[in-house]
């Protein structure tokens, strides 16, 4: 048998040059991925004009932590390949969506059990929960925020809601009881009115809207079981807009829009799979035109109405594309008339932008 001896002196040449060898090899492993021919194929995306020099456009999309964190560097993706990539938290089967004053995107995840916080100002991500053996949230739905930026979760399993602070510390549960259940049967939409100061939470089981103040006590209930004006039958998500609470009204197959003492306004609607109807009505938003949006999960839809109920315009279909949904569920519509559309299946967010007529300066003439 041969041995190949080395000096103390030649060891330490052959780690060198093994250290060289090995950070060119990885050096060469990124440049080749980064070299890659890449398809010159645009990637349209979807644009809709609309009467009166009005449009909608498509913006962006995003599903996980990494898309929101800065660019890593070429060291950074160095050490990437020797230890691996880090874990970047993404929505699993998201159900809702709602922003803050500082434009951060909050997206509930029921099979998380926790919240997605998105802000692509700062760069930064965070994932809130609150895990304990009793009063833990465990199936959150819908959220809302007041006017300091406090976020408010219904847990259609507890029954609860659940308040954390702008930095996702959590602060108390609104509705527990003693033993550690819930007021509420299925605690599911919820919407906040910064005027009065009052919480909307709708109970689907019970076919009631809970009117609260902001400690949690039950000022007003609005609607019962039926199908009248102002009545329901599993009532979901909701949204306060310019001084009208708007209810989709599930297993009716339509939107009621109501004033916030419960008074009925108008309804969109009706049972059917066709254009301007609807048979699993989820998200709704108003935009700054007072124009109505309701996402249709079947059908992965959204219709847009005006105030008599007619259809105005409709955008989406069947598909992992951009623009294309599978069974869609929240929506959400800002300040600045950007769409958020809960792509839940295929576990991401579409942000669309709203375009409506230009403003007139004041004391214009035509």
């Amino acid at each position: 048998m041969v041995q190949f001896l080395l000096s103390s002196r030649a060891k330490g040449k052959w780690r060198k040059s093994l250290l060289a060898a090995s950070v060119a090899l990885l050096m060469a492993t990124i440049a080749y991925g980064s070299s890659k021919p890449k398809s010159n194929a645009p990637v349209l995306a979807p644009q809709l004009e609309l009467n009166g020099g009005r449009k909608l456009t498509y913006e962006r999309i995003f599903s996980n932590e990494r898309e929101v964190k800065p660019k890593r560097g070429f060291w950074t993706r160095v050490v990437d390949v020797v230890a691996g990539e880090p874990f970047f938290h993404g929505m699993t089967a998201p159900y809702s969506v709602v922003t803050d004053s500082h434009d951060r995107i909050i997206v509930t995840d029921p099979p998380a059990s926790g919240l997605h916080i998105f802000d692509f100002a700062q760069q930064k991500y965070k994932f809130i929960s609150h895990v304990k053996e009793e009063n833990g949230l465990e199936s959150p739905q819908c959220a809302a925020v007041d006017s300091s930026d406090n976020i408010y979760v219904t847990d259609s399993v507890t029954g609860k809601i659940f308040v954390f602070d702008p930095s996702g510390k959590f602060r108390r549960i609104i509705g527990g009881l003693k033993g550690g259940e819930g007021f509420f049967k299925r605690a599911t939409g919820i919407a906040i009115d910064p005027a009065s100061q009052r919480i909307y939470v709708s109970d689907t089981l019970r076919n009631e809207i809970f009117v609260l103040d902001m400690q949690g006590n039950v000022l007003q209930t609005i609607g019962k079981t039926g199908t009248e004006n102002g009545e329901f039958n599993f009532p979901t998500e909701l949204r306060i807009h310019g001084g009208e609470l708007i209810v989709v009204d599930a297993m009716n197959f339509r939107v009621q829009v109501l004033g916030l003492d419960g008074s009925f306004h108008y309804a969109v609607g009706r049972l059917g799979d066709g254009r301007g109807e609807f048979f699993r009505p989820k998200g709704v938003g108003m935009d700054s035109e007072g124009h109505l949006y309701v996402v249709e999960s079947l059908s992965s839809l959204v219709q847009v109405f005006d105030h008599e109920g007619n259809l105005l315009y409709y955008f989406g279909q069947k598909g992992t594309g951009l623009g294309e949904f599978v069974l869609p569920t929240g929506l959400f519509i800002d300040r600045s008339d950007r769409i958020f559309v809960v792509d839940s299946y295929n576990g991401r967010v579409q942000v669309f932008r709203y375009f409506g007529l230009p403003k007139r300066a004041e004391g214009a003439t035509r």
